[in-house]
């Protein structure tokens, strides 16, 4: 719960003293021993502390998956495997789980979506790190629109797409092999475009680093670039992005 909801239920009397106490106590961080939740994070971003599951033990990632969701009233997670599903799965049953990108997730329904971002891909290879990126920017609240196999083999697969990409807030490319897939775009974009650099390729793109090459030195305007394969650090700052453009047209309106 956030600080003002925790005074505002003690008000109603819907806590009691200690309870409200409790409550405050936990904040900024809640201790697990193991882990230190970051129950603040969505005061200070605007966006809730997410789950990377790789790597975790069964235990810690139940407990810290349960408690953020107990937190939050949903919950989101990364990088996860099938068996981690089963294991969320068998204490939240309503646990979604995406194969494809790892995504683990609970959302509240009805969620309202605005905006719009573009995700692209270069070929079908790089689908499973667009749909990490994809899917963080819709848990954020962002519309998606997915502009896939759309790589500089074939431009004019991206041409044909073009009008959909230039409505967007702001642009996802996500490529392997030699990564240009950002630089097209960007020069046909006036939106800021995140570039996500792939490990798909053959033996002299290195585990993604040619494209990541590609990505740091094009000559296009606007672009950033994430690490190598990080489709979650796209979408969030995509959703970031998106937000602010949201925020400008309102301010816009009230003038």
């Amino acid at each position: 719960m956030e600080t003002r909801e925790i005074l505002e239920r003690l008000k109603k009397g819907e806590l009691s003293l200690e309870e409200a106490e409790g409550a405050l106590r936990r904040q900024p961080f809640e201790d697990l021993g193991y882990a230190k939740l970051d129950t603040h994070r969505k005061i200070r971003s605007g966006f809730p502390e997410v789950v990377f599951c790789a790597g975790k033990a069964d235990a810690h990632l139940l407990a810290i998956f349960g408690r953020l969701y107990e937190e939050e009233g949903e919950v989101l997670g990364t990088r996860a495997s099938r068996e981690q599903y089963e294991l969320i799965r068998s204490k939240y049953a309503q646990v979604q789980y995406d194969e494809t990108s790892g995504i683990l997730k609970i959302e509240h329904e009805g969620k309202e979506r605005a905006g719009r971002i573009s995700v692209c891909t270069a070929g079908t290879a790089d689908i499973p790190v667009a749909e990490e990126a994809a899917q963080v920017a819709e848990y954020f609240g962002a519309c998606v629109e997915r502009v896939y196999d759309v790589g500089v083999s074939g431009l004019h697969r991206l041409l044909a797409r073009l009008e959909t990409i230039q409505r967007a807030n702001c642009v996802i490319a996500v490529a392997g092999m030699e990564g240009a897939l950002a630089s097209v775009i960007g020069g046909l974009v006036d939106k800021p475009v995140i570039a996500v650099p792939t490990s798909v390729g053959y033996g002299a793109s290195m585990h993604g680093l040619s494209a990541l090459l590609t990505m740091i030195n094009s000559c296009a305007n606007g672009i950033s670039v994430v690490n190598i394969d990080n489709g979650y650090g796209a979408g969030y700052i995509a959703a970031q992005i998106n937000r602010l453009g949201l925020r400008g047209r309102q301010e816009e309106e009230r003038e």
